[in-house]
């Protein structure tokens, strides 16, 4: 701990600076590469601490006993054995505490020296000033009377009547007062009549603690404890309220966090919703050598709205969420996944923190994986639950159990070698379906691959030939005997070729490349597979991608029938000074020499001579803003078949974000627009939006609008939002969030708005200048 004087002593008119004006400067005197890092919201600052490190120095617990006591002062008188008295510009040292003032005494006998002040004290990360201080040699006791201080980290400052270190690790404070706004802006505050803090436990306890807003008491705790350092800490967390039309009305949550081991914990959340009634969530998290695993449940004993809105059914409500990851080493990993409500309304009524999507249906996952550099396995069991009454057990899913996959690669020579392989027993209960939907059984499928990959400078080349095989032994099936296979021959080849130039624009280096590329794929598939099953398989969405896939469906049920060739053209533009890719523009198409005769019930079969054009085109501009667009025409119809915008937009200090997208589809007759911005009105206040509209239904189908408010040591936000629930009827709700800067905030504003708006998250962990914990 260094410590430094102050020049001159205050006259009794004038009273001592405390330790946040001695460093606190207007943003137009603060250093530059301060001032770049300080918020807009923020007039001003502090200068940064003389010394570097971060650790309390009152905490810093240095043996100092045994090292000689040094003092100089202009004036000085000593009593042989008993007493030295030092006046005018003292100054005093041992080991690590230093000190000056305008008097000091010290008694040889007692060990003890008596400091008159005005003290300054400056430290690692930590600024002290005090009116007197005394000093024990022999021990490092260290007792400040009328104390202020400054944490330069957490920019948090304070005053307390006495500040004592009664230990190596250990200080007492009385009469504190503790916040993160500027001097003489005392906007929140924490007041405590004791404060003491553990170094060696990581916590401090406060009793009498009060909340105070503009020095007004709005909030009492008659004990709390709280971490000082990174370790956790059992006691309550920041409540959580909102509003919402979806069922309910107002909530508050005031969650608890307990500390059970370090290497497990739990979070209980009890929450009053009005209209419902009591509702709690419990978090658990345990971590062990192998891995993480979390539980979360959520429990209503007495739901009086679903009481009402559902005649017949009871109060109880309840849902539960987890999952586990493990890695056991040499590539070896476990994973798990297991959700389950009670009813089909809990998400969009209840759910607040269990991470379950909005969803028809809920999975039920967990197996275990290898993956190594030419070898793949998976084995797992997978299920649902379909919590959509509508949903007919014809369209629900079929449970896997299990589902194991290997795939493997190898090169002998200039040959490479690969197979993928599947292993699937399909499960549904079908007492109320018939025919083909009945069966259940299993599937194997193995495609072995024998190819002759080159690859040059100029571009590449892949032919390949493989086959595509499936046997089936099902049960309950209708169409003749359950055991059956199908083979089907497959030959591809890839080719491209790499062209580039360098040139300028705007005298910016580039690098421009052309790849032009083709792709051939011919299967012989039998036409008809529609005596096989559905268990899996789908027709994909066809997309820029897909030119290079010889199979148009998803899943091993059905194998496409492909005479086909794919012609593409990619360009890139290379920045060579920073290395970026400031634009990316492709188009490709598909001729296709036969008819595609394959069908899954009759999705998937054509006769066109060739696919629509497909085209992408990604834009960067500039560090902060990009433009991505896909779509599909058809030459044929001289028509858009799809086509997806967006352009994202963000300041370089994010104060401002902004997105637009656009999405058309016509087969699907869907065209929404989504408009989002985050844009400041003053330096302190930003509006925030969001809009989607569906020209189709010609309304409005989701908007969020709100306001923020920051100055340098809180803000608050206040939104409201409104979206469009399954029964296409839009519910509202408004949601708050208030931070403390150094506290953490309350509310659940700003999780919806990430969600909502790109870039908002960064802009969040930005928004006081240092990354939010």
């Amino acid at each position: 701990m260094a410590l430094l004087p102050v020049s001159g002593v205050a006259s009794a008119q004038e009273p001592a600076p405390s330790a946040a004006e001695i460093d606190w400067r207007p943003r137009s005197e603060l250093p530059p590469e301060v001032r770049d890092r300080l918020p807009v919201f923020c007039e001003g600052g502090y200068l940064p601490s003389s010394a570097a490190g971060g650790q309390m120095p009152l905490l810093s617990g240095a043996e100092t006993g045994e090292a000689p006591l040094e003092a100089s002062a202009l004036n000085a008188r000593y009593q042989l054995d008993s007493e030295l008295f030092l006046q005018g510009d003292v100054r005093l040292r041992q080991g690590e505490f230093q000190a000056t003032g305008s008097e000091a005494r010290y008694n040889q006998q007692t060990g003890q020296l008596d400091l008159v002040g005005p003290l300054v004290s400056r430290g690692d990360g930590f600024l002290l000033t005090g009116d007197s201080a005394r000093y024990s040699v022999e021990s490092g006791q260290l007792d400040i009377n009328t104390a202020t201080f400054l944490l330069h980290e957490s920019e948090m400052r304070g005053r307390a009547s006495s500040l004592s270190r009664v230990g190596e690790h250990q200080v007492l404070i009385t009469d504190g007062m503790l916040t993160t706004c500027g001097p003489h802006q005392n906007d929140w505050s924490i007041v405590a009549s004791d404060i003491a803090l553990d170094q060696d436990e990581g916590f401090g306890t406060a009793r009498h603690v009060r909340l105070e807003v503009l020095d007004t008491p709005v909030f009492y705790w008659p004990y709390i404890t709280f971490p000082i350092d990174d370790r956790r800490k059992t006691g309550f967390l920041y409540p959580q309220f909102g509003s919402s039309s979806a069922g309910s009305g107002g909530y508050l949550a005031l969650p608890y966090y307990l500390n059970l081991a370090p290497h497990y914990d739990a979070t209980l959340t009890p929450q009053y919703i009005h209209g419902r009634g009591l509702f709690t969530e419990v978090e658990g998290r345990y971590l062990s050598r192998f891995g993480e695993s979390v539980l979360q449940l959520g429990y209503i004993d007495n739901d009086s709205a679903f009481k009402t809105d559902n005649p017949g059914e009871g109060g109880d409500r309840w849902a539960l969420d987890f999952t586990t990851r493990a890695r056991f080493g040499s590539g070896w990993t476990g994973y798990g996944d297991y959700s389950v409500v009670s009813d089909q309304d809990y998400l969009s009524d209840l759910n607040r923190s269990l991470e379950i999507d909005q969803a028809t249906h809920l999975q039920r996952r967990g197996g275990v994986r290898y993956s190594g550099n030419n070898q793949y396995f998976d084995a797992y069991l997978n299920g649902y639950q379909t919590i959509r009454d509508r949903i007919a057990d014809v369209d629900k899913p079929y449970a896997q159990l299990p589902e194991i996959l290997y795939a493997g690669t190898g090169e002998f020579g200039h040959v490479e070698a690969n197979l993928e392989s599947q292993y699937t027993w399909f499960y549904r209960d079908n007492e109320n379906l018939t025919g083909l939907d009945r069966a259940n059984g299993q599937r194997v499928r193995a495609i072995p691959e024998l190819a002759l990959p080159v690859r040059r400078l100029w571009g590449f080349t892949r032919p390949s030939v493989s086959l595509d095989y499936t046997r089936y032994d099902l049960e309950d099936y209708t169409q003749g005997s359950g055991s059956f296979d199908r083979t089907v021959p497959v030959f591809e080849w890839d080719n491209g070729l790499y062209f580039d130039r360098r040139s300028s624009l705007f005298d910016v280096p580039y690098n421009q490349t052309l790849e032009p590329r083709l792709y051939y794929a011919w299967a012989d598939a039998d036409a008809d597979q529609n005596h096989i099953p559905d268990f899996d398989t789908g027709l994909k969405s066809f997309r820029f991608n897909q030119l290079f896939e010889r199979d148009r469906f998803t899943g091993g049920d059905r194998v496409g029938d492909a005479n086909q060739l794919t012609v593409a053209l990619t360009s890139r533009f290379n920045d060579l000074v920073t290395g970026a890719e400031r634009a990316r523009v492709s188009i490709g198409q598909v001729r296709y020499f036969d008819d595609r005769e394959v069908d899954l019930f009759g999705q998937g079969a054509s006769d066109r001579s060739r696919s629509p054009l497909a085209g992408e085109l990604v834009l960067n501009p500039l560090e902060n803003l990009e433009i991505r667009s896909a779509g599909l025409w058809d030459p044929d119809t001289q028509q858009t078949e799809e086509g997806r915008s967006q352009l994202i937009f963000h300041s370089q200090d994010y104060r401002y974000l902004a997105t637009l997208g656009h999405t058309y589809s016509r087969p699907d007759e869907l065209e929404q627009s989504d408009v989002g911005v985050v844009f400041p009105v003053t330096n302190r206040v930003s509006g925030i939006g969001r809009w989607v509209y569906d020209s189709g239904l010609d309304r409005t189908v989701g908007t969020l609008a709100g306001i923020e408010y920051n100055n340098c040591c809180w803000s608050v936000q206040v939104v409201h939002q409104n979206y469009l629930t399954d029964d296409e009827q839009l519910d509202n709700r408004v949601l708050f969030r208030i931070e403390l800067k150094g506290l953490g905030g309350s509310g659940g504003a700003s999780d919806n708005i990430s969600d909502a708006i790109y870039g908002y998250d960064e802009r969040e962990r930005r928004r006081f200048g240092t990354p939010r914990r």
